[in-house]
């Protein structure tokens, strides 16, 4: 196992940014029992350790004086089903797009608003992961995972997790402390046609199509390919900032001034205000410095062109919070994991 440990391991093709980048050590675990005896080892005893799963949602903006540890923990398994619901069981380390084509070809509803979100089944519940009116917290049923202290597994039920918009306890309370292994679901029979967003609705009769979870998936795929530069192409996180919440009140008092401000309801007193119509009102959407820049067709995606660093993005990602907090008074913060 300890053979298995690579050492200044480069980094550039395991982040979507494609940031060039290494780490002091680096290891592979695909099951529990190498992940307990990764951490039980002697050689990472003082190390810091980042847990790395698709390098879709961070920005690596120096070396890693640490270990790495890549989650390729697979498997999608059914392990119960009743007459309206199956229970499945997924690997951290699963492809989350993935999982959801794996689901919608079962013809079970319940994450086909979901599709082509990047990264892993592990990180979903971390992040809560959301789109088109759904949020994963609305399916999971379980989270298991390791305590990287006691090295023992445990497992929270979806209450535990304590799930808010793109946030939970292993944000809060567990971060750092915990490596999840895998995610219970439950998943409906039934067509759910959650299609409450107006864009799946026009895309779909744009297509001639009825809403199930088949078609609901594809018409996202159809969105998000046109709203989303391909990380192959482009480097790139996917959304950089999330939607800030605000309060109503708040909202009506920006409306007054900008008419055409885009917000949803989140919850009786609060409003989900669009980050990317923030930052394009406040003149980012297309900006371009060197090799990093906002994307030309969605001002929430920050790219590097090529051989742009995470410092550069970082020192963009702040002019743009301040620019947007100098024009409405109003925070956004990265949904990106900074290290």
């Amino acid at each position: 196992m300890i053979e298995s440990i690579s050492t200044n391991h480069q980094l550039k093709s395991l982040n979507t940014f494609g940031i060039s980048a290494t780490c002091k050590l680096f290891y592979e675990f695909k099951d529990i029992n190498s992940l307990k005896e990764i951490l039980s080892s002697d050689i990472i005893k003082n190390e810091p350790i980042f847990i790395l799963g698709g390098g879709s949602n961070i920005l690596i903006t120096k070396n890693f004086d640490g270990i790495i540890l890549k989650n390729s923990i697979t498997g999608i398994k059914i392990i119960s089903e009743t007459q309206d619901h199956v229970i499945i069981e997924v690997g951290s380390g699963v492809n989350w797009h993935e999982f959801v084509l794996w689901s919608v070809e079962k013809n079970l509803s319940g994450i086909e608003n979901l599709a082509l979100i990047p990264g892993l089944v592990g990180a979903s519940p971390m992040q809560n992961i959301g789109a088109y009116g759904v949020e994963i917290k609305d399916t999971i049923e379980k989270v298991f995972f390791i305590d990287k202290k006691s090295k023992i597994e445990k497992n929270l039920t979806n209450k535990e997790c304590r799930f808010s918009y793109r946030n939970s306890i292993f944000k809060n309370d567990l971060k750092d402390k915990v490596i999840i292994t895998k995610v219970i679901f439950k998943l409906s029979k039934h067509n759910l046609n959650n299609i409450s967003y107006g864009a799946i609705t026009s895309e779909l009769k744009a297509t001639n199509k009825v809403a199930n979870c088949q078609t609901i998936c594809q018409a996202v795929i159809n969105i998000r390919t046109r709203k989303l530069p391909d990380p192959k192409d482009l480097g790139n996180s996917g959304s950089f900032f999330k939607n800030p919440v605000i309060e109503k009140k708040q909202f009506k008092e920006i409306q007054i001034q900008f008419p055409k401000i885009v917000g949803f309801q989140h919850s009786k007193n609060h409003i989900k205000v669009a980050a990317g119509w923030l930052i394009e009102q406040a003149g980012w959407k297309g900006f371009k410095v060197g090799d990093i820049g906002v994307y030309e067709k969605q001002a929430l995606v920050l790219v590097n062109y090529g051989k742009g660093n995470g410092e550069q993005i970082l020192k963009l990602s702040k002019k743009i919070q301040e620019s947007v907090f100098s024009k409405f008074n109003i925070k956004i913060v990265p949904e990106v994991n900074i290290i």
